[in-house]
């Protein structure tokens, strides 16, 4: 009876896990978009913001309801997303930004969070017209991950 009441408990972990990926996932639907396709709000600030700039794409997320368009754009050689909210406004933007041109507290802050991986691409993200934080990938052992810190070069307590 034991053996059979400690399969019953893992099985019930197991379906436990299966259904919080599945809830996690379910909570951020993102789904490509054409120009054609976006709220004429989102559409003119998406004009505005692309302009001098190759568009890559435009993407519509839903997280816990929330909707939220981006728009990808190539600058010249660097990548920039503009997050955009239904009536147009900017709520976010994140900048490639080279590693060689961070401010030095800030390039010093990533460095030792990196510890010995590599600073892959790095990003700053702006909130209202301020970098309020950057974030790189990392590649450690041929594994990527991301860090942030933040505008001051300081990790942050709960990631932007």
């Amino acid at each position: 009876m034991k053996l059979k009441a400690g399969c019953d408990m893992r099985l019930s972990n197991v379906c436990l896990a299966a259904a919080l990926v599945a809830i996690a996932y379910a909570s951020v639907a993102e789904k490509r978009l054409k120009k054609s396709d976006l709220p004429a709000n989102v559409q003119k600030t998406a004009d505005e913001q692309s302009a001098g700039a190759t568009v890559l794409g435009y993407t519509k997320a839903v997280e816990h309801r929330h909707v939220e368009y981006e728009v990808q754009l190539m600058i010249g050689d660097h990548t920039k997303d503009v997050t955009i909210d239904p009536q147009g406004n900017i709520l976010e933007v994140e900048e490639q930004i080279a590693p060689d041109v961070l401010p030095a507290n800030v390039f010093h802050g990533l460095s030792a969070q990196a510890r010995k991986g590599t600073l892959a691409k790095v990003e700053s993200l702006s909130k209202h017209g301020k970098i309020v934080a950057y974030e790189a990938q990392v590649i450690t052992d041929g594994k990527q991950s991301e860090i942030q810190v933040g505008a001051d070069g300081q990790k942050l307590v709960r990631k932007e």
